[in-house]
């Protein structure tokens, strides 16, 4: 592991907290949105998921694009969605074109988690894959930690608005250091093979800190190029479907708790600077659970500890639905909540890099990602319909919580396939 994959990875994890923060910006904004242009719940829990509809597409389609223009082009075109979409939102005039401008920035953040999951995992040695993906997987909560809290400081002084400005600020900041500081993998090169090939491969090398060479080598006719009907193969088929729907119940859980903290502490008095308060601790405890997962990736087997913090995650929401009208409660329920989700989430990333080969990793991670991420979006709007429903948030904590217990049966049942991306 040299200083360029580690700065890389680094990168990568920096690139996932803009994400995360660019996710969770409609949260800290929704009671501000909701107070001012008078929004109901029902209509609230859409606006919530619209960017996780464009993150759907955005993972499917842009996580191709990762396999076919290349790892760094296709980050690069991401920041600039997730910039535009971000400076766009303040502008909104109501809640539809809210809703619009949400769907787009939604197809940048979307691609990015597929080509910073692709990359991590070819910038890390065999030893330190697992970890390197988690460690940037890790990145999505440490910027909901620092940029809500950055965010709820706003909010006490300015509006919901502020909140979308400071998320483009940092998506122009990093969107030089991409292309300047992150060189092509050299395994996406030789699978893509693209015009120019052998000057791009040196170039990498280089940057890697070895020998450029001669020529290339021979191609492996046995790689076609990436396909998504080559995730339902013979070899793949079961193991794509199982990722994907327990991927899928999984973020339909882990949302609903992202999503809803908010509005559900304003709705108990509090004011929207303390709601954002609460979800921060909500991902101090996700960024804790993601910290140590990355370091239990390196020793303990990953589907046994992901099914275990599932169960943890089901237990833990549904009593999430009974805490009090207490500020501190509610953080530290919060916070535990997120701790088991959120450390999940962080070993999906890893186990789906493990279970496909190098040359399918971006299109399979887009695909179960993207597709996946329609449970992240129906979460929201279940939950939206059930509190609709006069339900109260015992009755809908409980419902919402069994995603969790449905993704743990199904990593149960899927075929080992963990040596694919060695």
């Amino acid at each position: 592991m040299g200083w360029r994959q580690i700065v890389g990875i680094a990168l990568c994890a920096l690139l996932n907290a803009l994400d995360g923060f660019d996710v969770l910006s409609i949260s800290f904004a929704s009671p501000g949105i909701a107070a001012e242009w008078h929004v109901e719940r029902k209509v609230l829990g859409y606006v919530l998921s619209m960017e996780i509809f464009g993150m759907a597409a955005g993972s499917i389609l842009l996580g191709r694009l990762t396999d076919r223009l290349g790892r760094i082009p296709t980050m690069v075109i991401c920041l600039v969605i997730m910039a535009s979409g971000m400076i766009a939102a303040p502008m909104a005039w109501d809640v539809t074109s809210l809703a619009v401008i949400r769907l787009f920035t939604g197809l940048g953040i979307g691609g990015m988690l597929a080509a910073t999951n692709a990359v991590a995992a070819e910038y890390a040695n065999t030893r330190w894959r697992s970890a390197g993906v988690a460690l940037m997987a890790a990145g999505y909560p440490l910027g909901a930690v620092v940029g809500g809290t950055i965010a709820s400081k706003m909010l006490v002084t300015g509006n919901w608005r502020d909140v979308f400005y400071l998320g483009a600020a940092l998506a122009l900041i990093l969107l030089p250091l991409v292309p300047l500081l992150m060189p092509e993998p050299i395994n996406a090169i030789l699978h893509r093979r693209p015009a120019g090939a052998l000057e791009k491969l040196n170039k990498s090398l280089r940057a890697f800190g070895h020998a450029p060479v001669d020529t290339l080598p021979p191609v492996d006719t046995s790689i076609a190029k990436a396909r998504v009907a080559d995730l339902f193969g013979p070899e793949l088929r079961a193991v794509s479907l199982l990722l994907l729907l327990s991927y899928f119940a999984h973020i339909l859980t882990f949302y609903f708790v992202l999503k809803w903290v908010p509005k559900i502490v304003v709705d108990m008095g509090f004011p929207a600077s303390a709601a954002g308060g609460v979800l921060v601790w909500a991902n101090v405890g996700g960024l804790i659970g993601a910290i140590l997962f990355s370091l239990s990736a390196l020793r303990l087997p990953l589907r046994p500890t992901l099914m275990v913090m599932m169960v943890a995650s089901t237990v833990l929401v549904a009593l999430f639905g009974h805490s009090p009208a207490d500020l501190s409660r509610l953080s530290l329920a919060a916070a535990a909540v997120s701790f088991c989700t959120n450390s999940v989430i962080v070993g999906f990333y890893a186990l789906i890099a493990q279970s496909f080969p190098t040359p399918l990793r971006g299109t399979g991670t887009g695909f179960v990602i993207g597709v996946g991420r329609l449970g992240a979006a129906t979460g929201p709007i279940v939950a939206g319909y059930l509190f609709e429903a006069k339900l109260g948030l015992p009755v809908v904590a409980l419902a919402m919580s069994g995603g969790s217990l449905v993704a743990a049966a199904a990593l149960l049942v899927m075929p080992h396939r963990e040596n694919a991306a060695h």
